[in-house]
């Protein structure tokens, strides 16, 4: 575990932001199962499982178009923690596109129109912390995370798993003691690895929080199975999604393919949701945060890369 030493600054002058990424294209409509469900073998626990049903995730991003067809009956709640919209803090509306993909991508509902997400039954908790430029600051995230720790819904639901496709340059040390504080409340914390790579191995790239040991750090590859080379390269990628090319949705009740590994963390989280389902039902109790880790790392395939690239390998929900 790398050792995080103390700050002086001003948690809300510390900058955060989006992981920069590629807009593809943006379509008026869709109907598909993306390819990159497909890739990640989804599908083959929705045929078994409750395709997330009864497990939260909260998003921590740009918020979500709340009137999305595909997302509108997916969100539980949530609430803003940027100066968007006067700093109304139940506004927590999509007023960028990314948080709107992200959201998708984990749970775009089955409703035989658009595309599907990885847990088209999950629930989200929408928490906004980058405004509409993309940028954020490390305490807004550090009142996100801990928010979604105390969060109870209506009928006494808990956040599961914390997707967050965001990072910054800073290690800052109460950012890390938030991520510690989740994970020890018993709820995954998944991190994009970042867009900073360079396609060596040799060399390490670092995003916070997706580089802290306790965080699940998701790196990218391609639809073919290739290494993306943007995707950071470090000594705690735990393993790759897709995160090239990817379609999901965006914002105006439209679709959009995106890039980054950005794109990559929401496979994941919502992996996560279909395990959660599938190994708590055949446990008969809930299970940890390290078992569920220990459950999602079981499934994932080496592709051939180097360690610090691909982590465990590529998630592949078809594995037992």
């Amino acid at each position: 575990m790398k050792r995080v030493g103390k700050t002086d600054v001003k948690l809300s002058k510390v900058k955060v932001g989006l992981i920069p990424y590629t807009i593809q294209k943006i379509y008026q409509e869709a109907n598909e199962i993306p390819e990159g469900v497909q890739l990640i073998n989804a599908p083959s626990l929705w045929e078994e499982g409750k395709k997330g049903e009864g497990v939260v995730v909260a998003v921590l991003d740009t918020g979500a178009q709340t009137t999305h067809p595909e997302l509108k009956n997916r969100i539980i709640g949530g609430r803003n923690f940027t100066s968007d919209y006067s700093g109304n803090v139940d506004n927590y509306n999509d007023n960028n596109g990314h948080g709107t993909h992200v959201a998708g991508t984990i749970a775009a509902a089955e409703d035989n129109a658009g595309v599907l997400g990885v847990a088209p039954l999950v629930k989200l908790l929408v928490l906004k912390v980058l405004k509409k430029d993309g940028g954020g600051t490390y305490q807004g995230i550090i009142d996100a995370i801990n928010y979604a720790i105390t969060w109870r819904g209506a009928n006494g639901e808990k956040v599961r798993v914390i997707s967050m496709s965001l990072g910054g340059k800073a290690d800052v040390p109460e950012l890390h003691a938030a991520v510690i504080r989740a994970v020890n409340n018993n709820i995954l914390v998944v991190c994009a690895a970042g867009n900073e790579g360079d396609g060596k191995h040799t060399t390490d790239e670092y995003s916070y929080p997706g580089a802290y040991v306790e965080a699940i750090s998701v790196g990218a590859v391609d639809l073919n199975k290739k290494l993306a080379p943007y995707s950071n390269s470090n000594e705690n990628v735990d393993l790759l999604a897709p995160g090239s090319n990817i379609l999901s949705t965006y914002l105006n009740g439209k679709y959009a393919r995106l890039s980054g590994t950005s794109m990559a963390t929401p496979h994941v989280s919502g992996a996560l949701a279909l395990i959660i389902n599938k190994e708590e039902k055949a446990f008969g109790r809930t299970l940890s945060e390290a078992e569920l880790y220990a459950q999602l790392i079981r499934r994932t395939v080496s592709l051939g890369f180097n360690k610090k690239n691909e982590g465990n390998g590529l998630l592949d929900l078809s594995k037992e």
